[in-house]
């Protein structure tokens, strides 16, 4: 019985190294380069031809959006405006923090915590006096939304997590009486549009 299986798998064997010499005695056509053909590609082995091909990013195809009215058009277009004004800001955000959380994992050490924790609001900070200030109170409610769809907390929850929940009370009261909510949390279905022009801006390609 042994000596069958042995004699079988000596045939396979046997096969699958004429396999691999039959394939590899086909001559290989390469492809003619012309003098512009600097760039290296992939190639992939057809039956001999090498054909060369590039791998292309997912293309999202959205249909064009109609409107019921101009005034709904107009208010689409003011929201756009909008969510671009401030998404740079969200995504700076998310970046920052996630730096943070990157730097508190390295040391156990509370001085240095707290040292980071400074710094990152300090750069915070800086950003809001500079630029956020300007925002128009719609801008700041958009705003709380998209810290809260790219760090996955709301600002509330951010300012309570790095200088306690004394200071996020006192920061959400002054919030509230600009117009403003740190605890606005964002859902893609009841946000479906902003959710789409984040989608068809650009911002993660």
């Amino acid at each position: 019985m042994k000596f069958y299986r042995l004699f079988f798998l000596a045939i396979v064997m046997i096969t699958a190294v004429s396999a691999s010499a039959q394939v590899t005695s086909v001559p290989v056509k390469m492809p003619v380069l012309g003098k512009n053909d600097t760039i290296r590609v992939a190639s992939t082995n057809d039956s001999g031809e090498m054909i060369p091909w590039i791998s292309l990013k997912e293309v999202e195809i959205i249909a064009e959006r109609l409107f019921k009215s101009p005034q709904d058009r107009a208010a689409f277009n003011r929201l756009r405006y909008n969510v671009l004004k401030v998404m740079p800001y969200a995504l700076f955000a998310k970046r920052r923090y996630e730096k943070l959380e990157q730097d508190l994992a390295l040391t156990t050490e509370k001085k240095e915590q707290k040292k980071l924790v400074k710094q990152c609001d300090q750069e915070i900070k800086e950003m809001f006096n500079r630029e956020i200030k300007e925002l128009t109170i719609t801008q700041g409610q958009i705003l709380t939304k998209l810290i809260d769809r790219e760090v996955g907390r709301t600002t509330y929850e951010i300012i309570k997590e790095t200088k306690g929940g004394v200071t996020a009370f006192l920061y959400q009261s002054v919030a509230r009486v600009v117009g403003h909510n740190l605890k606005s949390t964002y859902n893609a279905q009841d946000d479906r549009d902003i959710e789409s022009i984040i989608v068809s801006s650009g911002f993660y390609q």
